[in-house]
C-alpha cells in the first residue's frame, strides 16, 4: 500500500476540517475525494503534502510515518502537490517553470523528466519561451501539471484539475491524467467533475462535513442513486 490514511483529523487553529478519516490508496491506482465545498477534501491533500499538521493521527507514505515531516522531505519522498489555482510563476517561462519543477534532478534525469512532460503535454513545446502569464486558462493547467510531473513523483495530489476550464479543455486534461497514471504515478484526486473524476479512478471517497460519507468502488459510485442526486445532478 502506498499510501495510508489513518484516524487523520487536521485543520486551522482550533477548527477541525478534517475529524476521524481513514482510508488507503493502493500503488498505481487513481483515487478521488469528491465532496460540497467545505467537505475537508483541500485540507486532506495538505495533510498529507505538508502544508497542514495533524492534530490526530497517521499519515503513512510507503511504510513511514510522514505526518511530522516537512514539505520539502515529502517532495524528496515522491510526493507531489499540484494546488487549486494553477500557482504557476507568470512571470517566469513555461521553460523556467519546468525548471523549477525538476530543480532536485540532475541533468541527465531533468532531460529525461523534461521530455516526459512535453510528451504528455505537446501544446507546451511550442510555447517554451513563452511567460507562463500570457497563456490560457487550460495552458496554464497544463504547466502546472507538467511542472509537478517534473519532480518523478511516485504519488501526484491534484486539486481541482479541471476548475474554470471549457468542456473541451477538461477532456483534454483528463485524457493526460490517464497517460500520468498509465505510466506509473498514481493519483489522489480532488474533483469538482464528480463524472469525469470517478471515470477516470478505481476508487471514490466521499467526504461531508469532514467525514468519509461514503467509499467504494468508483464504478459503483458512479451508479449509485445517492453519489448521483448529491453530485451528478441526477
Amino acid at each position: 500500500m502506498l499510501l495510508q490514511i489513518s484516524d487523520l483529523s487536521c485543520g486551522y487553529g482550533p477548527v477541525l476540517a478534517v475529524r476521524g478519516i481513514s482510508f488507503e490508496v493502493t500503488e498505481g491506482a487513481v483515487v478521488c475525494l469528491l465532496g460540497a465545498n467545505g467537505a475537508g477534501k483541500s485540507t486532506t491533500l495538505k495533510a498529507i503534502s505538508g502544508l497542514v499538521r495533524p492534530a490526530r493521527g497517521h499519515v503513512v507514505f510507503d511504510g513511514r510515518d510522514i505526518g511530522r515531516l516537512r514539505p520539502s522531505v515529502r517532495a524528496g519522498l515522491g510526493i507531489s502537490h499540484c494546488p487549486e489555482g494553477r500557482r504557476i510563476f507568470a512571470d517566469l517561462t513555461v521553460r523556467d517553470n519546468l525548471r523549477l519543477g525538476g530543480y532536485r534532478l540532475g541533468r541527465a534525469q531533468f532531460g529525461a523528466a523534461e521530455e516526459q512532460a512535453l510528451t504528455v503535454f505537446p501544446a507546451l513545446r511550442r510555447m517554451l519561451d513563452r511567460r507562463g502569464g500570457l497563456l490560457s486558462g487550460g495552458e496554464q493547467q497544463m504547466l502546472a501539471l507538467a511542472r509537478a510531473m517534473m519532480a518523478r513523483p511516485r504519488l501526484l495530489l491534484l486539486d481541482e484539475p479541471s476548475l474554470g476550464l471549457a468542456p473541451i479543455v477538461t477532456r483534454q486534461v483528463f485524457d493526460a491524467l490517464r497517460e500520468i497514471n498509465r505510466q506509473g504515478t498514481t493519483v489522489l484526486l480532488v474533483e469538482q467533475n464528480a463524472t469525469q473524476a470517478l471515470k477516470l479512478a478505481q476508487w471514490g471517497i466521499v467526504l461531508a462535513g469532514g467525514t468519509i460519507d461514503l467509499q467504494g468502488p468508483a464504478a459503483e459510485l458512479l451508479e449509485s442513486d445517492r453519489v448521483r442526486e448529491a453530485y451528478l445532478g441526477a
